[in-house]
């Protein structure tokens, strides 16, 4: 009889089953949340970033587009978030997607040496530097109006940073419940 295999990649060792489940769980809500509720900020970035963060955590890298690409594509559709500004979000798809890409990495990659709250700083800040930067580069050369500067800039930390703190909330649970998981080496 064949073993279940584990993901040992990742921080935390959990089988493939798992791993399709939070795939699956992880992306649903990336796309539906900003399409269904499509605003507040605050709350539908929140749940995105949350879900960037936990995928870092428990899932393998060829599993990040979807949940990089889902959210904005979700909000796109939506099409009520930035109202009448959603057209400019096309100019951000790919920076969006980029910076979602950079908080998942940054995070990953310190969360192997760091504590959980200092990982979750360094992601959120380097997505918010990278969008923020962007944005004022596109706002100077009058590709975007001036809100942009805040959509793309303290908005992201803000709600990145709670993301993090959501999913803090969702891995110490994890970690109460699955007493025997182990992170990673």
């Amino acid at each position: 009889m064949k073993e279940k295999s584990l993901t040992i990649s990742l921080p935390l060792q959990i089988s493939e089953l798992a791993t399709g489940l939070i795939f699956a769980g992880a992306t649903t809500l990336s796309f539906f949340v900003p399409f269904a509720l499509g605003h507040p900020q605050w709350l539908v970035g929140t749940a995105v970033n949350a879900c960037l963060f936990l995928a870092a955590i428990f899932l393998p890298k060829k599993y990040y587009i979807p949940l990089i690409i889902l959210p904005s594509l979700g909000v796109l559709a939506r099409g009520m978030l930035l109202g009448p500004l959603t057209m400019f979000l096309v100019y951000f798809l790919p920076l969006i997607w980029l910076g979602n890409l950079i908080l998942i990495l940054n995070f990953k990659s310190c969360f192997k040496s760091l504590k959980f709250v200092f990982s979750v700083f360094i992601g959120a800040g380097a997505k918010y530097l990278f969008l923020f930067i962007t944005a004022d580069i596109y706002f100077k050369f009058h590709f975007v109006p001036k809100v942009f500067l805040q959509i793309m800039g303290l908005n992201q930390l803000a709600t990145a940073l709670a993301g993090g703190l959501v999913a803090l909330i969702i891995f110490k649970i994890y970690e109460q419940l699955n007493a025997g998981s182990k992170k990673a080496a």
